[in-house]
């Protein structure tokens, strides 16, 4: 009789399990968009922090700009929740004056997989003067984090 009981709670607790393959907050999952979200913004912060360290008292960023291929990204961020500030952000089709110096620094749509997230970043400082990076960014006990270091993709 344990036995048949005991049995019947683990099938309870499988099904349990098996339902709820969309939780919000697992990373390539179907979830809810406000989960997909946090996590797209706290990848987004664990490059910011650790890449460029802009938490570092006097590290201000430049504007922000965040883009995707298909333009359908736009993810909202409550960036003092990750202890950041963005002061301003980049408008890639906004008019400029000759001469003008453009900043920014960009951060691309992650890309999810098994073990956590790839992120393409940029940062511009001037003409002539930027570099992109990917990042491997992962998921665990402290948030997401950068998972070693950030390899080049381009330089200016």
């Amino acid at each position: 009789m344990r036995v048949a009981a005991l049995l019947c709670t683990a099938a309870l607790s499988l099904t349990a399990c098996a339902s709820a393959p969309g939780e919000p907050g697992l990373p390539g999952q179907p979830g809810t968009d406000q989960a997909t979200n946090q996590n797209d913004c706290a990848v987004i912060a664990a490059v910011a922090k650790g890449h460029y360290e802009f938490d570092r008292p006097g590290n201000t960023p430049p504007p922000l700009w965040l883009f995707s291929e298909d333009g359908d990204w736009s993810p909202r961020c409550n960036w003092s929740r990750y202890g950041l500030s963005f002061p301003a952000t980049f408008d890639p089709d906004a008019s400029r004056t000759p001469g003008e110096r453009v900043q920014y620094v960009q951060f691309q749509k992650p890309v999810y997989d098994g073990r956590g997230a790839t992120i393409e970043a940029g940062i511009l400082h001037g003409p002539l003067a930027g570099m992109g990076v990917r990042c491997r960014v992962v998921s665990g006990v402290a948030g997401w984090t950068l998972a070693g270091q950030c390899e080049n993709t381009w330089i200016s």
